[in-house]
């Protein structure tokens, strides 16, 4: 379980990292375009992975069955698209800490209405109570920030 716990820390902070990068070439072009490099940069990091990976396992480049999977499990490609150009476009508007902090907010939200409507175990107020501090800590530093 600490590893799982370890690998999720861990890509938070490469998604924090991420941000500041696709911020960052969003100033040199602008958010969608940003979103298309580091698709296309993505795409060749993922290919080389691939390729090294299929000859450490035996089901080869791709041992799986996309095509057995839902229609509606493909979104994520396009979902990600306009995540990343959303994310690109707001760091360089409201700074890192208030997007990351939105985009925390945001996943917690999904994260548990997604929970709920798959019917996951937990207590309802337990989730409510993470969100709204969240959210109020969004709040607060938003108003420290507005005041200050």
């Amino acid at each position: 379980m600490s590893l799982f716990i370890i690998l999720a820390i861990g890509a938070g902070l490469l998604v924090g990292l991420s941000r500041q990068l696709n911020g960052r070439l969003a100033l040199s072009t602008n958010a969608w375009e940003s979103s298309f490099w580091n698709h296309i940069v993505g795409l060749a990091f993922v290919s080389l992975i691939a390729l090294l990976a299929s000859s450490l396992f035996d089901d080869g480049l791709f041992g799986g069955a996309p095509l057995d999977a839902p229609w509606w499990a493909f979104l994520g490609g396009p979902i990600g698209v306009l995540f990343i150009a959303a994310g690109s476009w707001a760091i360089n508007r409201i700074g890192a800490a208030q997007t990351a902090m939105l985009i925390i907010a945001g996943q917690m939200i999904s994260g548990v209405a997604i929970d709920i409507a798959m019917g996951v175990q937990g207590q309802l107020w337990a989730r409510a109570l993470g969100v709204a501090l969240i959210l109020g800590g969004m709040w607060v530093t938003r108003t420290a920030k507005a005041k200050g």
